[in-house]
């Protein structure tokens, strides 16, 4: 899994279903935007944004900016329906302001994505209730903390009394997720049992330590606010004194709203967990639950793709990934068939770091050999490479879960804070080598590092556009990355290529497994036994898989999806262009424009196409 760590996205900006008609509209000749126009359209977009942004002071630090720096969001339902009346009082401002049709390509991209956010955001609002407030995956419970101390920098004393601030102000936003949460309960809309416990071992993991109890180690946050004012120490921007009482604030502000916000939230777990389904089915168990799949669905893959189509592509995709498999076995020699060979992978010792901390560290450091060499082939493929750097780094213990996927959380736009690759190393057992190198380049290069840097970075679009998040896009580039990697040199060990594969068939049975869970009524064992029969994915990732799609309807399906789109978009190019095609071009068409649904993907692409042929236009014969 990945993540661009958008906090308003889950309460303020649920993704939505394609609005075809819109992005839909005609093409006509090419024009360009008259030069007033565009000026005026652009700065018209940079301040829509930055009003947008000034109602989220998470977005804001995650942007590497420090205003609104001592304030977390409102995470009510009467600011998440404001949110929304503001958002239709823009689209319609716009679509008074500017001619549609004397817009340039480029622009009228800008004006559809504008609107199109709007439209997800406004067909979504039916279901606010009903996606999970707190689950294992991105419950805000363990978010906000994991946000103040990797996003939260503290350069100066202002910058800790910020902190200080927040985390009082945690408490708070906590309280307004649990009553949303209550008023889900009462409807009858609960996650299953396994996310509460989750969620409870979470949250008690967090008041765990001073100043909650008399301890000699200090809780998480409390932990990470002491080492902050250290540092000011050592830097001389504090004295001794100032060090004591900043030390004593931040122990007051959490034991004043942290902890009981915290503590409300444990006993209110632990009062609903025995209500929680033990052995569930997907959300359409709940009131409503069929339209809210097909809701999430869509917009997960910014398609109109129904369910019974997305499970036959997986089924389909499943046969043809296992074919390519089967090559590689014979290849290494091994006799038996496929089964045992995934029982092999799975289990034999040379495939395994050991279950040490030096096991981890080994794992850290190759993962990160391997993306130091593609680096260094990025300028063969890319023309448009990223500047932010990338870390790779380990889950940070209170999060931390067993077998749970790697992720990716993004830089700044100033390069101020770099990309960073998160793994989950608790159980070593269940982070096989074979699968480490595509994973690697699934989040940093070519993958989600590269992607989302190079739209930060970018100058030629309005600034919403490069903070945009669309998972069929982002995810889809980051499987397609991992099949480029192996044109790009990597995978030089069949067993590591035959990881790449059980990477690939891992989110084709995704298509399989959400859509059995979500909409067919298959349960959490039907689908652990479906990634067993077809996958050598380790048990424990298994299990954390099937729960994850549990509790994030249709997003899992977003990633096979985006990819087999960016691979029909460079076989239609090859063809259309022959000799002109240039593998530098197609990428920086692809990530040139920032994020987006498919379908404006693919338009971008055959205007790419188009401006090519009249550019070079083939040599004729005679």
């Amino acid at each position: 899994m990945s993540s661009t760590l958008s906090y308003r996205a889950h309460y303020y900006r649920p993704l939505a279903f394609l609005f075809s008609l819109f992005l839909l509209l005609s093409c006509g000749e090419e024009v360009e935007t008259p030069p007033d126009q565009k000026e005026a359209l652009n700065a018209w977009f940079d301040a829509k944004f930055e009003e947008e942004l000034q109602m989220s002071p998470l977005q804001l630090t995650v942007m590497g900016r420090k205003e609104l720096y001592d304030q977390i969001d409102d995470f009510s339902m009467e600011a998440q329906q404001e949110h929304l009346a503001w958002k239709e009082a823009t689209v319609e401002e716009l679509r008074a302001k500017f001619n549609y049709e004397a817009l340039d390509d480029t622009d009228k991209t800008s004006y559809d994505l504008w609107v199109y956010q709007y439209e997800m955001e406004k067909e979504g609002q039916p279901f606010w209730g009903m996606d999970y407030v707190f689950d294992q995956m991105r419950g805000m419970h363990a978010m906000l903390p994991n946000f103040l101390i990797n996003f939260h920098r503290v350069d100066s004393l202002p910058d800790m009394e910020a902190y200080i601030a927040r985390a009082g102000e945690v408490g708070r936003a906590m309280e307004q997720l649990t009553q949303r949460a209550k008023a889900q309960a009462a409807e009858g809309i609960l996650p299953p049992r396994f996310a509460f416990e989750t969620v409870l071992k979470q949250t008690q993991a967090l008041l765990e330590g001073k100043p909650f109890s008399d301890s000699e180690q200090s809780a998480p946050l409390m932990a990470d606010m002491e080492r902050k004012i250290a540092a000011l120490l050592e830097a001389g921007a504090i004295d001794q004194q100032r060090a004591d009482s900043l030390t004593q604030a931040s122990a007051d502000a959490l034991t004043a709203s942290f902890e009981p916000a915290y503590r409300g939230l444990v006993a209110w777990l632990e009062a609903e967990l025995p209500n929680a389904p033990e052995t569930p089915t997907g959300v359409s168990r709940h009131p409503n639950g069929e339209a809210f799949y097909n809701y999430r669905l869509k917009s997960s893959t910014t398609t109109a793709l129904t369910a019974e189509e997305v499970h036959q592509i997986g089924l389909d995709e499943v046969a043809r990934i296992q074919g390519e498999m089967l090559a590689i076995k014979d290849k290494v020699g091994f006799e038996g068939d496929l089964k045992a060979f995934f029982e092999f992978v799975n289990t034999d010792a040379q495939f395994f770091f050991p279950n040490t901390d030096e096991g981890r560290q080994a794992y850290l450091d190759e993962s990160t050999a391997y993306l130091d060499a593609m680096y260094e082939k990025l300028p063969d493929y890319f023309g448009i490479l990223p500047k932010a750097g990338l870390d790779v780094k380990r889950v940070e213990a209170f999060r931390e879960q067993d077998g749970a996927p790697q992720h990716y959380y993004p830089g700044t736009p100033d390069g101020s804070r770099n990309g960073t690759y998160y793994a989950h190393l608790s159980d070593m057992t269940a982070m096989p080598k074979s699968t480490m190198e595509g994973v690697a380049y699934h989040e940093g290069v070519p993958g989600h590092h590269m992607q989302i840097s190079i739209a930060q970075e970018l100058e030629s679009v309005p600034t919403f556009r490069t903070q945009a998040g669309f998972t069929a896009y982002s995810e889809g580039w980051g499987l397609y990355s991992e099949t480029l990697a192996g044109e790009m040199g990597g995978y030089e060990n069949p067993y590591y290529d035959f990881g790449r594969l059980v990477n690939e068939i891992w989110r084709a049975i995704r298509l399989v497994v959400d859509t059995g869970l979500h909409a067919k009524g298959w349960t959490e064992a039907d689908g652990i036994r479906y990634f067993e029969e077809n996958s050598s994915i380790a048990p424990g990732a298994i299990k954390a898989e099937v729960q994850r799609y549990m509790v994030m309807p249709g997003q899992a399906t977003s990633y096979k999806i985006g990819m087999l789109k960016i691979q029909e978009l460079r076989r239609k190019a090859e063809l259309e262009l022959g000799e002109q095609f240039d593998i530098r071009k197609f990428h920086d068409a692809i990530l040139g424009g920032g994020a987006m649904p498919l379908e404006l993907l693919e338009r971008r692409v055959n205007e790419w196409i188009q401006e090519t042929k009249a550019a070079t236009p083939p040599i004729k014969e005679g």
